[in-house]
């Protein structure tokens, strides 16, 4: 029994020798350099079809409010008429306004009275002066600067007069433009004050002639142009598409939505369409030509940027980049990017900057 033991110990031992030995010999594999699919940057515009909210407003629209006070004698129009630029809408009375008129003809009558003899007392007083030591020069000057004295007041009554006559003329309410009465809030016999702009006697709008007015966001707003053909829907004629041509760009960016303000004439001869309505404006933007183009999934948007993961000498680098126009293809991308690089797609915030990629 102790023979056997004696035999077995060297045995074990020799077999942990050779165990520590082989754990000796052995080095762990160095990590693998990650490999990730890419794309290659292109200098590509990308044409995006676009939607965007929309109102119809009338192209001219008033709120008729009275220039004098007075009383109305009549309205001859109502909500939905249609009238003509000029036509008579509605007529007031004003009877101290006439006396004042009136008043104002007399004191103009008076002073061309007043004129005429101190002109004529001016003219005689003159001839006389040839005479030497007939007339006091003092006398002439004075009499010359009456006469001029009176000439201006009688400038100033007949403007006063005119001015009278002229606001007479408030008291017959004409269309300043073709168009539909949209709102009435007089009837006769209702006293009107001049001084009172809350509440409109009447709203004209003009309806056949329409304003399509659309907020563009600024990246796309830059592609557009005037003349440009813009597709619209509205709700009142489903599966009908009418265009209007781009009329007026506003050149100007709100500072809110960055948005641009744009206007196309809708000529609206049948009245099929009313000034409040929705529409909904599908066009196609033809890209910025100065964008790069990448797929979509090459972007990555974070909470503190958008970028893409370019690699360059090997390494991932992370360029922040603002977006365009985007489709299921591609996407337009400005940044410090340049057309031919390669870019991770799809890429994510998992992959960090500065590794070492196959």
């Amino acid at each position: 029994m102790n023979k056997i033991f004696i035999l077995v110990i060297p045995v074990i031992l020799l077999a942990a020798g050779c165990s520590d030995n082989k754990a000796a010999n052995t080095k762990p594999a160095p990590p693998a350099t990650p490999h990730y699919p890419t794309a290659t940057v292109m200098a590509h515009p990308v044409e995006q079809a676009i939607k965007l909210p929309a109102q119809l407003a009338a192209f001219l629209q008033v709120d008729i409010f009275p220039k004098v006070n007075g009383y109305v004698t009549a309205v001859l129009v109502d909500v939905g008429s249609h009238v003509r630029q000029g036509q008579l809408l509605m007529t007031l009375e004003a009877p101290e306004l006439v006396q004042a008129t009136a008043e104002a003809k007399e004191k103009y009558a008076r002073a061309v009275a007043d004129y005429t003899i101190d002109k004529e007392n001016y003219e005689r007083l003159y001839e006389a002066s040839h005479t030497p030591g007939a007339i006091s020069p003092m006398d002439l000057a004075t009499d010359r600067a009456k006469a001029q004295a009176d000439s201006a007041l009688a400038n100033s009554e007949k403007a006063n007069w005119l001015m009278q006559q002229a606001m007479m003329d408030y008291l017959k309410v004409t269309a300043p433009f073709t168009g539909v009465i949209t709102i009435r809030n007089v009837h006769p016999g209702a006293l009107v004050d001049a001084t009172n702009k809350s509440i409109p006697m009447l709203e004209l709008k003009q309806v056949d002639h329409l304003r399509l007015q659309v907020d563009i966001p600024e990246t796309i707003a830059a592609t557009l142009r005037k003349n440009d053909t813009l597709s619209f829907s509205v709700a009142a004629l489903p599966g009908q598409r009418l265009t209007a041509r781009v009329a007026r760009i506003s050149d100007n960016i709100n500072q809110q939505y960055r948005t641009e303000r744009v206007e196309a004439d809708v000529y609206n001869h049948d009245e099929v369409l009313a000034p409040g309505m929705y529409a909904d404006v599908i066009f196609d933007s033809k890209g910025n030509r100065n964008a790069l183009a990448v797929p979509p999934g090459a972007v990555v948007t974070s909470t503190e940027a958008k970028y893409v993961i370019v690699i360059r000498n090997g390494k991932t680098v992370k360029v922040n980049v603002s977006t365009g126009n985007e489709n299921n293809q591609l996407v337009e991308i400005v940044g410090d990017v340049k057309a031919g690089e390669q870019v991770i797609t799809p890429a994510n915030d998992e992959i960090k900057d500065g590794i070492e990629v196959q």
